[in-house]
């Protein structure tokens, strides 16, 4: 093909290295991929993915109780940011004061005094992944396969409005009616109910 100056109809995708700011705090790894022994509402997880708004991207960003594997906070906006993280706080319906540990990776996100003010306010101790590690966050990471499996790809969102709306209406069906191989095949919500009985 090159003696002949033809070039295929195809590219292949090159790897580009792109630097991202990470968080480079000296806070250890106090979860340390000990993700099934965690007491119910002891540990959230978090992490942000992007998701395809008009032509445009957004975020998502959720909060996940390890000890019930619940979405327990969610946002979604138009920048990666901690104001993202913190809005998903605002809408966790139980005792931020019950929270021992928030669980995240090296995201400048999570690097902010507006999380480290909300996490002193409540008395929640902070554990960051190893730089580079996905383990680490195993657990947030898989969730958000998950999701962008059951969710994202599924649908085409023309608006902000419409991903926060459908984001809300999905959370419910992951809480509420989706198994989960990890609790016995129980939704979350059957999972707490059958720990309380």
């Amino acid at each position: 093909m090159a003696r002949r100056g033809l070039v295929s109809a195809y590219t292949c995708k090159k790897y580009r290295v792109h630097s991202s700011k990470s968080n480079e705090a000296a806070i250890p790894n106090l979860l340390a991929r000990d993700f099934n022994n965690q007491a119910p509402g002891a540990c959230v997880v978090s992490d942000l993915t992007y998701v395809r708004v008009g032509t445009r991207w957004a975020y998502v960003c959720i909060l996940l109780e390890l000890g019930a594997r619940e979405i327990i906070g969610q946002s979604a906006g138009a920048n990666k940011s901690a104001e993202l993280v913190h809005k998903a706080f605002s809408t966790v319906k139980g005792n931020l004061f019950d929270i021992q540990m928030f669980h995240t990776d090296r995201g400048s996100e999570f690097d902010n005094m507006l999380i480290d003010d909300l996490l002193d306010s409540f008395q929640i101790n902070r554990s960051l992944s190893m730089k580079g590690c996905p383990y680490d966050n195993a657990v947030a990471e898989s969730t958000f396969k998950m999701i962008k499996a059951e969710f994202v790809y599924s649908r085409r969102f023309e608006t902000l409005e419409q991903l926060q709306l459908e984001l809300l209406d999905y959370v419910h069906w992951f809480n509420n009616i989706r198994l989960h191989g990890t609790l016995g095949y129980l939704s979350p919500a059957e999972f707490k109910r059958s720990r309380t009985l």
